[in-house]
């Protein structure tokens, strides 16, 4: 039951050029940055990445678009990136932008084994083209496909060998629901305990979705966006 290894190297090989990985964090909060290093480190290509936004130029997300990984982009805000903008106008980028809360539910219904569902987020706007509408009790709504990916990569606060998963505050944000979202889930961690140490009531994700656990070390704490006042 152990799931705890002590290296990436080995999970990331597994990940093979095309697969689509789903990815936690907002911003660069949450985002698990040790396992997306590998990812570029290893050098896979022809990426689909779905996850919230693609990070910054220098962090998270962007190093795989630095290194031209990255074929498709599945995310809701993309404002902070100018290689992304680059790489989307110039057309090596394939972009999919999808509204927030219909990116974590499409999420969500992916883990759930939910294959698809209706919304009226998107009616009538470019997000409902080329999607089935149907009507319910006189109002219309469009049809969104549930999400799954071949990997999913979350970060957490604390885990047991088990793979049971707490996350920090706001650092939970899209983490849970891609954490069931992935055939494969490897979970990067902050610190992790005895089994039993966590109580079953502060669990946010059970260790049946996690297939692997790594402890990193050294984290930095960055900051998105510095705004100051005037003394």
């Amino acid at each position: 039951m152990g799931k705890v290894i002590s290296s990436l190297d080995d999970a990331i090989k597994q990940i093979q050029d095309g697969a689509t990985i789903v990815v936690g964090g907002f911003g660069l909060c949450g985002i698990p940055e040790k396992l997306i290093l590998s990812l570029r480190d290893q050098g896979v290509k022809d990426l689909t990445i779905v996850s919230n936004n693609c990070g910054i130029d220098d962090c998270g997300l962007g190093l795989l678009l630095e290194n031209k990984q990255i074929k498709k982009m599945m995310a809701s805000y993309v404002g902070e990136n100018k290689l992304f903008e680059q790489q989307f106008l110039s057309g090596e980028l394939e972009v999919e932008l999808i509204p927030q809360g219909t990116l974590a539910e499409r999420l969500r219904a992916g883990g759930a084994g939910i294959p698809a569902f209706y919304t009226a987020t998107g009616v009538g706007t470019e997000v409902a083209k080329g999607k089935e509408h149907k009507e319910f009790d006189g109002k219309t709504y469009i049809m969104e496909q549930g999400i799954v990916g071949d990997f999913a990569f979350v970060k957490a606060w604390k885990a047991d060998p088990f793979g049971n998963l707490v996350f920090r505050k706001t650092a939970r944000n899209f983490n849970p629901v891609v954490a069931t979202a992935g055939k494969i889930t490897i979970a990067e961690v902050e610190e992790l305990v005895e089994i039993g140490e966590l109580d079953p009531d502060e669990i946010h994700t059970p260790g049946v979705y996690v297939q692997k656990v790594f402890v990193g070390e050294n984290y930095e704490k960055r900051i998105e966006k510095l705004t100051t006042a005037n003394a």
